[in-house]
């Protein structure tokens, strides 16, 4: 195991590059195979590049607010406090990565955004208490339970068709989640990936000659702190180090959580989490000053997802304009059977997902052929969603779409972690492959 999981790391760190790099290769190879394999010229490509190119606007924004108020409300005294007191529980290396993952892997089944935030900001706690443990290994292992968010309470395929007006109702129907998340096949899938990737991540531990260590005064985030001198401060300066100005607007947006979670249950999507995140920060933070001197600090990692998304959205644009993540889909579905469907329904997900790594997207262009090919042979409907919804998780693994706002609370690149993402994806992968083949 580490044998492999040295030769994985020697490999990505020697030629995978900066994620920016990543995203450019990544569009000339999908402006190339839609070319190749569809209709469209280059001119027609260049067209639909350019007018998807801004599909994901909101979306970025919504990622820049989950790192900037995760950041924020990780560097608060409070947070600092819990998180280090959780984090003092793990006293060995092994532990750390264990704990780690476990934390991942539960709070991307509650909410994706959740997890990514939490997953990198308990990470960096864990590095700065438990001695000895690798650093890489420890972000990655928080990255490794994103694998599961699908299969949760966000996952934006199975709470679309439980939703009435979605846009395959007449095909499909209303379908309850009853049947998707908490579908026996499902639950079974997620047990397992929660059962074995701790132990997976465990036994990827590099030797100690290997073993990357992180001076933790590096991990700590040098916020500057106001002094409030009473006696010396302008009237605009005692408002910015006023505490009053921040518990008002805290309580603010708590009350307007309460009622959220009064009027529509437990029911948490990426809004919300930016929302509580944001409210919990100013609160936690004391006075505006302090809470601004925390924002700056957090932006400033902000800058890959900045200009890297639109990119994302241009390779997006392609995909589905041209057809081709059609006729991927399709060349699946054509060598497809009864027993066969959802399992080659899950790798063409996974593949369509390096080039669309949206999952609403990505279900948009997926879903008329495979529910359409799934009615034919007569299998399980909502199981084929899940497929979908499953591969699209599957290989964000080794996508850096999505490890952005971790790598970026992380201070690392993508290389750094991707090797030992190559070992979760095919554990994971030959897991979820045996649920859908024989579940």
């Amino acid at each position: 195991m580490k044998a492999l999981v040295s030769f994985f790391n020697r490999v990505m760190q020697r030629y995978l590059p900066d994620p920016f790099l990543f995203v450019i290769i990544l569009t000339f190879v999908v402006f190339g195979l839609g070319i190749v394999l569809t209709d469209n010229g280059p001119y027609q490509m260049v067209q639909h590049w350019g007018n998807g190119f801004w599909g994901l606007l909101a979306f970025s924004m919504q990622m820049v607010l989950v790192l900037v108020t995760g950041h924020v409300l990780a560097s608060s005294k409070p947070f600092k406090k819990g998180l280090g007191a959780l984090a003092s529980l793990s006293n060995t290396p092994g532990q750390a990565i264990i704990y780690v993952t476990l934390i991942s892997l539960i709070a991307s089944w509650i909410n994706w955004g959740f997890g990514l935030v939490i997953g990198a900001l308990f990470a960096k706690e864990l590095a700065k208490k438990v001695e000895n443990v690798d650093y890489r290994l420890l972000i990655a292992s928080a990255y490794s339970g994103f694998v599961v968010w699908h299969g949760g309470f966000s996952g934006s395929v199975p709470l679309t068709i439980a939703t009435p007006g979605h846009f395959s109702e007449k095909m499909i129907g209303i379908i309850p989640t009853s049947e998707t998340i908490f579908a026996p096949f499902n639950i079974i899938i997620i047990l397992a990936l929660i059962v074995v990737l701790p132990i997976l991540n465990r036994f990827m531990m590099p030797s100690k000659e290997e073993t990357v260590i992180v001076d933790p005064a590096l991990l700590e985030d040098n916020t500057f702190q106001a002094a409030a001198l009473e006696g010396k401060l302008t009237p605009a300066e005692r408002l910015e180090n006023s505490k009053i100005v921040s518990l008002l607007a805290g309580i603010f947006g708590l009350i307007f959580l309460f009622w959220y979670f009064a009027t529509n249950g437990f029911k948490i999507n990426l809004d919300i989490v930016n929302f509580l995140f944001l409210f919990l920060g100013i609160l936690f933070h004391g006075t505006p000053k302090q809470f601004l001197d925390a924002v700056l600090n957090a932006v400033k990692g902000a800058s890959g997802i900045i200009i890297q998304f639109p990119f994302y959205a241009g390779i997006m644009g392609m995909m589905v304009t041209s057809g081709l993540a059609a006729v991927i889909s399709e060349g699946f579905v054509s060598i497809s059977n009864e027993f066969t469907f959802h399992l080659f329904t899950f790798w063409s997900a996974g593949l369509v997902n390096i080039f669309i790594p949206s999952g609403g997207g990505q279900w948009a262009v997926q879903a008329p052929i495979m529910l359409d090919a799934a009615k034919a042979l007569g299998v399980s409907i909502p199981k084929t969603a899940m497929a979908v919804a499953w591969g699209d998780a599957w290989t964000n693994m080794i996508q850096p779409f999505w490890a952005l706002p971790a790598l970026a609370i992380a201070g690392l690149k993508a290389k750094d972690i991707m090797g030992f993402c190559v070992m979760v994806l095919v554990v994971s992968g030959i897991i979820i492959s045996l649920g859908f083949l024989f579940l």
